[in-house]
């Protein structure tokens, strides 16, 4: 049977952002696929994920796995599908950094490949291959529910990081993927949307922590703060719930102000 509830994808939702996200989805009324590293961390936190889900009233499934294997996206859209009988909003979230931060001259390939890899040849597949169900799909009646692809990309998107060169470019090119991809989509009503988040408070970002601290102290951010998951987690809900229609690959910035430009 068909759900009567929205249906979500979600990588990365093992903690900061994906989690964030994937609470915020289950309060707005969708079941949850979330995914996340299949390392017994990740795991662990996942399941802990999906309680907090399923408290909100969501039925939520768990696929632990390394969307950096294409093969694996098949059968996590099937565990979805099957259960559910639909697919509504794919979030692209799930990401790496660097191994270390340097000078670009000294940049190895194999980080510069792992970024590529996880950032952007990952999503952009994944999007692909959710794209092609939900053109398979019934078309549904007038705008709702709404249909959605929401790539997380990053500021850097726009604003190089000169000690993380490979993460500028990875996350520049899934840029330019949620705008392919809008343009492909929209006359069939689906919503592609990006989000490039700025300095988010997350356990990506506790190796640098100290540093920004320091710099949003003297001013680097406007709104003289960090930015949180739940500040990413409203957004992705009102892209989730249609609530930006009739944009199409529209960029959003949820950065206190980083990315303005300004003197």
């Amino acid at each position: 049977m068909t759900s009567d509830r929205p249906v979500a994808v979600i990588t990365g939702a093992a903690r900061g952002i994906g989690k964030g996200c994937a609470v915020e989805l289950a309060r707005a009324g969708f079941n949850l696929l979330i995914n996340d590293r299949p390392d017994s961390d990740s795991i662990e936190k996942l399941a802990a994920t999906q309680q907090e889900c399923i408290a909100e009233g969501a039925d939520v499934i768990i696929f632990p796995a390394n969307i950096g294997d294409l093969t694996l996206h098949e059968e996590m859209l099937d565990a979805a599908q099957n259960r559910w009988g639909r697919l509504d909003c794919l979030l692209n979230n799930a990401g790496i950094s660097v191994k270390k931060r340097g000078d670009i001259l000294d940049l190895k390939p194999d980080s510069f490949d792992e970024n590529i890899t996880i950032n952007t040849r990952a999503p952009f597949f994944l999007a692909q291959a959710f794209s092609k169900r939900l053109l398979a799909q019934p078309k549904p009646h007038g705008e709702l529910p709404h249909r959605s692809i929401i790539f997380v990309s990053s500021i850097n998107a726009v604003m190089l990081a000169m000690n993380r060169g490979e993460y500028t470019i990875a996350k520049t090119a899934v840029s330019a993927a949620a705008r392919l991809f809008a343009a492909r989509l929209c006359a069939d009503h689906i919503g592609v949307y990006e989000i490039r988040p700025g300095l988010i408070k997350t356990d990506m970002t506790i190796p640098a922590t100290a540093y920004y601290d320091e710099l949003i102290a003297n001013g680097l951010v406007p709104w003289g703060r960090w930015g949180y998951p739940q500040d990413i987690a409203s957004t992705v809900r009102a892209m989730a719930e249609g609530k930006m229609i009739y944009t199409c690959g529209q960029p959003v910035a949820i950065d206190g102000g980083l990315s303005m430009p300004r003197f």
